[in-house]
């Protein structure tokens, strides 16, 4: 079967399906003066923030810094809010501030359309509110609206950031000196430690890498504790670094992925677009969202089981970098 044909087939199940995912409301995008060329995307509420944004949010990271030309990456971008993306994910380690230079260009004039979110490496306080005051002047803001602890790693991380200078102490001052109006973390690598650290300290959002493979038990143990906290979770890594992507044993299409971490109880799916066809492809997707069923999730957990010890040591210690095949999307 070719691969417009599967992928049609795949879009027309998509048609006859529900609006609705892991029993989370989808809920009608906020007005914005700046026209939509389309229907707004499905949009879910933010755990404890209250704020409701677009389930497919746009990742500035590695995929958006592709976009080599700086007016085709601003251009991208523009498009992404055009089509009804609201949540956009950033970093000061995505190009040591590009990506974050580049988000600044297009806040300057959308700042009100667009959840805000970056995150900061640094391990100590000190370190930490210093770039994160970087960061807000490459974003052209004075506040953004989620700021993260950067992948978080094994229980040796978390006891930097928990000692006394530790950049959790950081953290916190941000949220409270109006810098960030929300806090996270963010973790693809150890799920018991995540959890620690959700059930441990005041955090309103988590990020985490969560697939089919269920690496480093981020769905089993971190997913749970966020969601008794009431967090705002936020998924990524749903094709794994598109280390899942292909065919084979242990490998899958990209669209059922973006599906299954859709249809787990997380607010958005955070990906990254290098073309602007693989941006208005998965608008389309999200736009005709249906949950999987707990069998098609199972399915895809099994088949993809033999992956999850290679992706968790893949993921350990990850830095976010370009693909030479951005192609692989479609496999």
């Amino acid at each position: 079967m070719s691969k417009d044909l599967s992928r049609r087939k795949f879009l027309e199940r998509l048609a006859v399906g529900t609006a609705a995912g892991a029993g989370l409301p989808l809920l009608g995008a906020v007005g914005s003066s700046s026209p939509r060329v389309t229907p707004p995307l499905p949009h879910r509420v933010l755990g404890r923030t209250g704020v409701s944004v677009s389930i497919l949010a746009f990742g500035c990271g590695s995929r958006f810094l592709m976009y080599e030309d700086e007016e085709k990456a601003l251009a991208a971008l523009n498009h992404a809010l055009d089509l009804g993306i609201t949540y956009l994910d950033t970093a000061y380690a995505y190009g040591d501030g590009k990506s974050e230079t580049h988000v600044g260009k297009v806040m300057a004039t959308r700042r009100k359309e667009v959840f805000l979110a970056t995150k900061i490496p640094d391990r100590t306080r000190d370190a930490f509110l210093q770039r994160l005051e970087g960061s807000l002047k490459r974003l052209q803001v004075s506040q953004v609206d989620l700021v993260h602890i950067h992948n978080l790693g094994r229980a040796e991380d978390l006891a930097k950031l928990e000692a006394p200078d530790g950049a959790l102490k950081g953290l916190l001052e941000a949220r409270a000196q109006k810098m960030a109006r929300f806090i996270g973390m963010t973790s693809h690598t150890d799920g018991e430690v995540l959890a620690r650290a959700i059930e441990r300290h005041d955090l309103d959002c988590v990020q985490m890498a969560l697939n089919p493979t269920r690496n480093g038990r981020l769905e089993e143990l971190a997913l749970p504790a966020a969601r008794k906290k009431n967090l705002g979770i936020i998924a990524m890594k749903v094709a794994g670094q598109e280390f899942l992507l292909g065919t084979g044993p242990g490998k899958a299409d990209f669209d059922p992925l973006l599906r299954y971490s859709m249809s787990l109880p997380v607010t958005a799916a955070v990906v990254g677009m290098p073309r602007v066809d693989m941006l208005e492809h998965n608008i389309e997707l999200a736009r005709n969202f249906s949950a999987l069923a707990e069998a098609e999730m199972n399915q895809l957990r099994q088949e993809l089981e033999v992956s999850r010890e290679a992706l968790e040591k893949k993921l350990i210690g990850h830095l976010d970098g370009p693909t030479c095949t951005p192609e692989v999307f479609w496999a």
